[in-house]
């Protein structure tokens, strides 16, 4: 089964107030293993960069200036989208952009019935808890080192590792692994002995005859008696 994993970067929190879409990210999975694919945009949002949002995502009007409008990514975008199932993190909010930018240049939007919500399972699951992306990663022991601000494609990366944690699809990824690692047979390591005294090639001299004998004296009714000559 295919999903697509993916988070968005805006300007704001309304799109029918005037805020655009500014950055998408988008990772691939495949029976809730990534795959590697991903689609990543920067967008021009024709409009400035409120300080607000600024101090989330780290993305002003210089570097923004040059990059491509929404609409000259569009056809790009949906072939990468597909008609997977698509999976974000208070989904309603991404969707909502997205289906904005669609609307605004003429495309159908993206159907709810393909929205997974990751923050209601999250919800479910952990009851009482923190459902922030930054909380689950670290309910989860993902590593969120190179979470300095908000980014769209890291977003949607670390969300796909939440997801599958959420869902319990970690088990199909290790019996994957499993399967994928089985011809590769470790080498068996010889264990290590310990050294054996090598056999004794000569007779006990006089003096050690000796001393055997008087050391049988000393034992009621010995198994053994005096050694014999070589």
């Amino acid at each position: 089964m295919r999903e697509i994993v993916f988070d968005t970067e805006t300007t704001g929190l309304s799109f029918s107030g005037g805020d655009r879409l500014v950055e998408i990210g988008c990772v691939e999975l495949i029976n809730r293993v990534p795959t590697g694919n991903h689609f990543h945009a920067y967008l021009n949002p024709e409009r400035p960069m409120p300080a607000e949002a600024f101090a989330v995502h780290g993305l002003g009007d210089a570097f923004l200036s040059d990059k491509p409008l929404f609409h000259e990514r569009v056809e790009e975008l949906l072939d990468f989208l597909g008609d997977s199932p698509m999976v974000a993190h208070n989904a309603a909010f991404d969707f909502g952009f997205l289906n904005g930018e669609l609307g605004r240049c003429g495309r159908p939007s993206c159907a709810a019935t393909r929205m997974i919500d990751t923050l209601s399972i999250a919800r479910q699951r952990h009851p009482g808890a923190k459902h922030t992306l930054d909380a689950l990663c670290s309910r989860y022991g993902i590593d969120l080192s190179q979470r300095t601000l908000h980014g769209a494609l890291l977003d949607a990366q670390l969300l796909a590792q939440v997801y599958v944690e959420l869902t319990g699809g970690r088990q199909i990824t290790l019996g994957l692994a499993v399967q994928a690692a089985a011809p590769r047979v470790a080498p068996i390591e010889a264990p290590v002995r310990a050294s054996v005294r090598p056999a004794r090639h000569f007779a006990p001299s006089d003096a050690e005859r000796a001393r055997h004998e008087e050391f049988i004296k000393g034992i009621d009714d010995p198994l053994w008696g005096t050694p014999a000559a070589g």
